[in-house]
């Protein structure tokens, strides 16, 4: 069921950023005018193609080949070890959905008080093959500017590669995309994905915009309860991620056992006060003198 509803989720998201280029592809070359139906008879069979495959607690190959938006060979393995890992699939060139993800993503994490770079790292990889690190380049540029915090930029991580890497890791998290001959556009689902210190997929985050306490709970979750305040470990106690959903809920049940225990450390602590007090007043010394 959980798997359904990602799916569900992830088309129902992609569908909404893919009909509007639909439309506009009605035009074809010089100007004619498609055959009207065309694409509408087409679109749900590629509809089917796009989804997240929820892949818990699966491995990122740490071995895949990429370059960075400096045009060095990097392997996916030089991001892990340390931090938690927000991973974004998009392309660079992409008209709408991927700007928007990248867009949602950074102003989810101007919010969150965890800094990129120094309690996790955020890495985007193309998966279109022919983009390379001049695009990669410039979208970094974007973002760490629109993020606004001095000193992060090496913890953001923009790369490009080839369709054999790219394959390779699309697969392992359960990214599925393709490209649409209508739109000359790749269709794709929306979303975030975010791993553990050693490369394991830990939390789904579906749609173009973000909780931020969601982030920060599954940034939280991922480095084992190592990033956050003792406030922030109590509430996270009182949440529970929904796969199906991508965020977090209420879990009535530990809120209520957290808040009747705050209420009996409460009431103990009160009367422990008055009975401190009762000693030390004269009215409480002569009843224990008679």
């Amino acid at each position: 069921m959980q798997g359904i509803a990602a799916r569900i989720a992830a088309v129902a998201v992609v569908s909404g950023a893919l009909w509007p280029a639909a439309s506009a592809a009605q035009q074809g070359p010089g100007g004619a005018r498609l055959e009207a139906g065309t694409p509408a008879a087409e679109r749900p069979d590629l509809l089917q193609q796009i989804r997240f495959d929820q892949k818990l607690d699966a491995v990122v190959p740490g071995d895949l080949l990429f370059r960075d938006e400096s045009g060095r060979a990097v392997q996916l393995r030089e991001y892990f070890g340390t931090k938690p890992v927000v991973l974004a699939l998009v392309y660079y060139e992409c008209p709408m959905l991927c700007s928007q993800v990248l867009s949602g993503l950074t102003s989810a994490l101007d919010v969150v008080s965890f800094n990129v770079g120094t309690e996790f790292d955020v890495v985007a990889v193309s998966f279109n093959p022919k983009e390379g690190p001049g695009l990669a380049a410039a979208k970094k540029r974007a973002y760490v500017e629109r993020y606004g915090r001095p000193g992060t930029e090496s913890g953001w991580h923009f790369l490009t590669g080839p369709q054999e890497s790219i394959a390779q890791l699309t697969s392992a998290v359960g990214f599925k995309y393709a490209w649409d001959d209508e739109t000359k556009q790749y269709a794709h689902a929306a979303g975030v994905i975010v791993l553990t210190p050693d490369g394991r997929v830990s939390k789904y985050f579906y749609g173009i915009e973000y909780s931020a306490r969601d982030l920060k709970f599954g940034l939280m979750q991922a480095s084992e309860r190592k990033i956050g305040t003792p406030v922030d470990n109590l509430l996270l106690y009182c949440y529970h991620y929904d796969p199906a959903t991508g965020k977090y809920g209420v879990a009535t049940m530990t809120a209520v056992r957290i808040g009747g225990a705050v209420t009996i450390f409460g009431m103990l602590a009160f009367w422990m006060a008055m009975w401190r007090q009762g000693r030390r007043s004269p009215d409480g010394g002569a009843a224990r003198a008679a």
